[in-house]
């Protein structure tokens, strides 16, 4: 566990603490104008410590003392009317503004042992997730894909230096760590010893870099995949741990040159990137009754453009791949209506 707390925050409801605050003073001030209106209603039964009659801010003056339980006693309810509309409607009132003070009172004093608890409680079910390191757009780009996939946004830790990107990550559902993912702190916050993914996507190769090297030191087995803007920086990131490996840079300008002289081709490969509509790639196992046959009879239906032989990637035209083996990882089309 890091030796500084880190900062978490949670995910939670977007109810705005001041407007809690407000609401709860809005009630209070009510209560104070209710009691106002029922002395002032029944004026004639009350009477100040002058003896003369009781206007309209007297009545506000002995609501102020009454609710707020001061009682000064020099405005009084004189006629058992009054004095019965004390007692009914009055003194629950006073009783009512006592709890939402002391309720509120409690609520801030709790507030800090309440956010200890729930972080408590989520680390403790913090089990094979995925770590986003950044939320900029690669990162929301990302979730989003995973999120498509069927991952719950609760499974998902984001860790990014700003805290605005780290509270609009506790928005949209996910919990967060204002922190560098290059450190061992932010990282040992997010549970990345238990994490199944570690996805690196700052907006700097050397911050790439060493998010991966610190990623893999503390979690041997996790899956890491990390972004990186220039082609000649993709090296580090392999040997610094990272089971794959996008050059961001370099998939841009081959989209912009197949546009240049194939438009058509950039909108089918922008499909295949947008998942959960239209044409998607996905990967699956070889089937029992699929092992030891020809990849062409495969069914049609999801055709196959890739087969994964161990730790090997072959296309689909590839010799070595025109028999399955058990233990062959298809890549296929697959299409959404």
């Amino acid at each position: 566990m890091p030796t500084e707390r880190a900062d978490i925050r949670l995910p939670s409801s977007d109810r705005s603490p001041l407007n809690y605050l407000l609401r709860r003073v809005a009630i209070a001030l009510g209560l104070i104008a209710f009691t106002a209106m029922v002395a002032y209603l029944d004026r004639d039964g009350y009477r100040d410590a002058n003896g003369t009659p009781v206007g309209l801010l007297d009545a506000f003056y002995y609501s102020t003392v009454s609710v707020t339980t001061t009682g000064y006693g020099d405005v009084t309810p004189v006629t058992d009317r009054a004095r019965l509309l004390t007692t009914l409607l009055v003194t629950p009132a006073r009783i009512l503004f006592l709890i939402i003070l002391v309720g509120t009172t409690l609520e801030v004093l709790a507030e800090r042992t309440r956010a200890h608890y729930r972080e408590k409680i989520w680390r403790r079910n913090l089990r094979d997730h995925v770590i986003v390191c950044g939320y900029g757009v690669k990162g929301r780009a990302a979730i989003a894909t995973m999120l498509a996939h069927g991952k719950a946004a609760g499974d998902i830790v984001v860790i990014d230096e700003r805290a605005d990107a780290v509270e609009q990550a506790r928005r949209d559902g996910h919990a967060g760590i204002v922190g560098d993912a290059g450190t061992s702190a932010a990282l040992e916050a997010a549970g990345v010893r238990e994490a199944k993914a570690v996805v690196v996507a700052p907006d700097r190769d050397d911050s790439a870099v060493l998010m991966t090297l610190t990623a893999r030191e503390l979690n041997p087995s996790a899956r890491i995949v990390a972004s990186v803007r220039e082609a000649e920086n993709a090296h580090l990131l392999e040997q610094g741990g990272a089971d794959s490996v996008v050059i961001s840079s370099g998939a841009a300008g081959r989209l912009l040159g197949h546009a240049v002289r194939s438009p058509r081709v950039v909108q089918v490969l922008e499909d295949l990137l947008s998942v959960g509509g239209g044409l998607d790639v996905a990967e699956r196992e070889v089937t029992a009754a699929e092992a030891g046959r020809a990849l062409s009879e495969v069914p049609a239906a999801a055709p196959v453009i890739a087969v994964v032989r161990g730790d090997e990637v072959m296309r689909f035209d590839d010799a070595r791949a025109a028999r399955l083996q058990a233990g062959d990882r298809l890549v296929c089309l697959s299409s959404h209506a």
